[in-house]
């Protein structure tokens, strides 16, 4: 038997990375799946988004694991689309058990307009908010909400964001808001057996970090900046000699979460970053 056996998962930002990773992890210890993703680029991100075809590819992976999975392409910013998508996945797979309302974007650097700022609190926050809100009417006793975090989330969250650009000072917003929402909403639940944590990871090998946009950030003094010129300044930022974690090591967490190993852990700020804020002195 699994360690989520019998439980079923919702996930946000399914397609491809971190999504995709929780996804599988949950299946191969036992879970169902309702894997949602908008599988559209969004403008002003400087990344392609996740395709169709690479939700496909999830659904292709969960179902090698043995498990049942439903796909829906949706918005997170769209709670009523939200809602048919859990409505329709819960339907089809007869409970909901775990929300990973995982789901994000960085269209991170200093050019970008007010809009990179106004996108990204839509998303990585408006959108924890509706995954979770839409999920919570199929919730009973013994649900585990894992929210995805951020180590900046347990950074200071003042100080000058103009050479990252609106679209990073979001990032960081959304997910210092995250932590006092998890924080409110672990209690309010609580008396329900319900649950309510966060993963916090350092970056993570995904688009989100491995991008052109990011790089010039990082390294403003050269034209362009490509990988092997970052993974240096990557790696200062941890403790850990390594320039980010796996997005496997989040699922890990994740899994613990949503299992009943965890059952009386609530409110939780789990860290997954190789010792990046214990260098910050936090």
């Amino acid at each position: 038997m699994g360690r989520v056996a019998g439980k079923v998962a919702l996930i946000t930002g399914a397609a491809r990375g971190q999504g995709r990773s929780h996804a599988v992890r949950l299946a191969e210890e036992g879970a169902d799946i309702i894997a949602v993703d908008l599988c559209e680029d969004i403008e002003g991100v400087p990344y392609p988004m996740a395709s169709s075809d690479d939700l496909e590819e999830t659904a292709r992976l969960v179902e090698k694991a043995g498990r049942h999975i439903v796909t829906r392409r949706a918005d997170v910013r769209d709670r009523d689309g939200l809602k048919t998508a859990v409505a329709e996945g819960v339907a089809e797979l007869g409970r909901l058990d775990v929300v990973v309302p995982n789901a994000g974007i960085l269209p991170i650097g200093a050019g970008r307009p007010i809009s990179a700022f106004a996108d990204t609190v839509d998303i990585n926050l408006g959108g924890v908010f509706n995954t979770v809100h839409a999920a919570l009417p199929h919730l009973g006793e013994g649900a585990s909400i894992i929210v995805i975090g951020s180590m900046t989330a347990l950074q200071p969250g003042h100080g000058d964001v103009s050479p990252a650009g609106p679209g990073f000072a979001a990032y960081r917003f959304s997910k210092h808001a995250l932590v006092e929402y998890v924080n409110t909403l672990s209690q309010l639940v609580a008396g329900s057996g319900q649950r309510v944590n966060a993963v916090h990871p350092t970056n993570v090998d995904t688009h989100m970090l491995l991008n052109d946009a990011v790089y010039k950030v990082f390294r403003p003094d050269l034209d362009e900046p490509v990988r092997e010129d970052v993974d240096p300044v990557f790696t200062g930022l941890q403790s850990m000699p390594v320039p980010f974690v796996n997005p496997v090591d989040v699922s890990h967490a994740v899994v613990y979460l949503a299992s009943d190993e965890s059952r009386y852990v609530t409110g939780l700020h789990l860290k997954v970053d190789a010792g990046a804020t214990v260098k910050l002195g936090l």
